[in-house]
């Protein structure tokens, strides 16, 4: 692969040959589609070259601040040290369902039961919290998740679990399928609500990188989390994450607690096109968690900023092709590429992309091309795919003879 220097944040301008080659065989690139260009002429600010200052002082065993767009990690406290999830569990649970959804396996209308099981061990015979649903009786899955997710019921979950796959243990490993799937490398889940067990354990970055996969892969799931209270038969639960109320760029996600895990929350807000994720666990009390989670929201939104570089779909370069019907290719990214930078730093952002130094047809739609890379102060903050927008077919006999031996000349 051939590195090559892209003079811009926001602009890519590729040039496949030699100014002697193009003019030679006329084969040129063209520019890509140019994007706005950060306003670098301006003076900046004096407080543009301060550094960051330190992300608030957080109570509690292990907390992180991640960028939803590009899952770096802003700030954080032993984000890899192993803790309990407590309740911040029935977040994978809402994960594996919509996932199974997803997949016809089953459906928001189907009749979920609240076994004997579900209401034993999760009900409100139980130390943790539950939904109310009639034992012995059904409710639509629809609303049983939403007794699982706003009002954290254990017995809902239980029941969905069973629902799902059989038993508790069958659906802890699709659990632990689809969590090693979205990235999740430290986790490693026993059952479907979070009450403490042996081996039941994760990390606050593997948590950030579930909060960012359900808001991603299944928004309707996600948002069941904004619903502040929820009721079933004659009882109404509020909503135990206070930031709802605070904050009305706070839509979830998830609270936790038991006396050994401690007071638990995953925290998701958005502002603009910007959306962060905290995570705080080991805390001392419900107010505690979220006085620290919104600290580290209002933090992250004061001293960072989300760009837009890329659209999906759309050309970032041309590349030369080789032997093929047509004499380029435009490239591009399949998602949104969205940088996350400290405020004021944009300007700063370099780019590269790296390509096959020759690019030889035929070519499919969507065929991965290269790489585009983004550096910030010489670190790499971002990295994508370039893939195809259109195929390339092959060309004719003579044609490709002809460049055959152009390649060999050039070569």
């Amino acid at each position: 692969m051939k590195a090559r220097s892209i003079p811009a944040a926001t602009t890519l301008v590729v040039w496949a040959a030699s100014a002697a080659l193009t003019a030679t065989f006329g084969l040129a690139f063209a520019q890509a589609p140019a994007t706005p260009t950060p306003a670098t002429a301006a003076p900046r600010a004096l407080s543009d070259a301060l550094p960051v200052p330190p992300a608030p002082k957080v109570v509690g065993k292990a907390w992180i601040l991640m960028d939803a767009a590009s899952g770096n990690v802003l700030a954080g406290e032993n984000i890899d040290m192993p803790v309990e999830p407590a309740s911040i569990t029935k977040v994978m649970t809402s994960y594996v369902i919509a996932a199974e959804m997803a997949g016809g396996k089953v459906k928001p209308t189907d009749p979920v039961m609240m076994s004997e099981n579900a209401w034993r061990e999760g009900g409100a015979g139980t130390d943790g919290s539950y939904s109310g649903f009639e034992v012995n009786k059904t409710a639509p899955l629809e609303q049983m998740e939403k007794g699982m997710v706003i009002q954290s019921g254990n017995d809902a979950a239980i029941a969905l679990a069973e629902h799902v796959a059989g038993s508790t243990d069958a659906f802890a490993s699709l659990m632990n399928q689809y969590g090693k799937r979205i990235g999740m490398k430290n986790t490693n889940f026993v059952n479907p609500h979070g009450l403490p067990a042996e081996g039941h354990m994760t990390t606050v970055r593997d948590l950030a990188v579930l909060g960012r996969a359900l808001i991603r892969d299944f928004p309707q799931a996600y948002s069941y989390n904004k619903i502040k209270e929820f009721t079933v038969g004659p009882i109404t639960q509020a909503n135990r994450n206070l930031l709802l109320w605070r904050d009305a760029s706070v839509d979830g996600i998830k609270t936790g607690h038991t006396s050994s895990a401690g007071y638990g929350l995953m925290a998701s807000a958005k502002r603009g096109d910007q959306r962060l994720i905290s995570v705080v666990v080991g805390s001392t009390g419900e107010k505690q968690r979220a006085d620290d989670s919104q600290a580290l929201l209002n933090w992250g939104f004061r001293f960072f900023e989300t760009h837009r570089l890329f659209d999906a779909g759309k050309a970032v370069a041309t590349q030369k092709v080789w032997k093929g019907g047509a004499d380029q290719v435009q490239l591009g990214l399949t998602a949104p590429m969205l940088i996350t930078v400290p405020r004021g730093r944009y300007d700063r952002l370099k780019s590269t992309m790296d390509v096959p130094g020759q690019l030889i047809a035929p070519i499919k739609k969507g065929q991965q091309i290269g790489t585009v890379k983004v550096m910030l102060d010489g670190k790499p903050v971002a990295q994508r795919p370039l893939v195809a927008l259109a195929a390339v077919e092959e060309a004719g006999f003579f044609k490709k003879l002809w460049h055959e031996l152009l390649m060999w000349w050039e070569s």
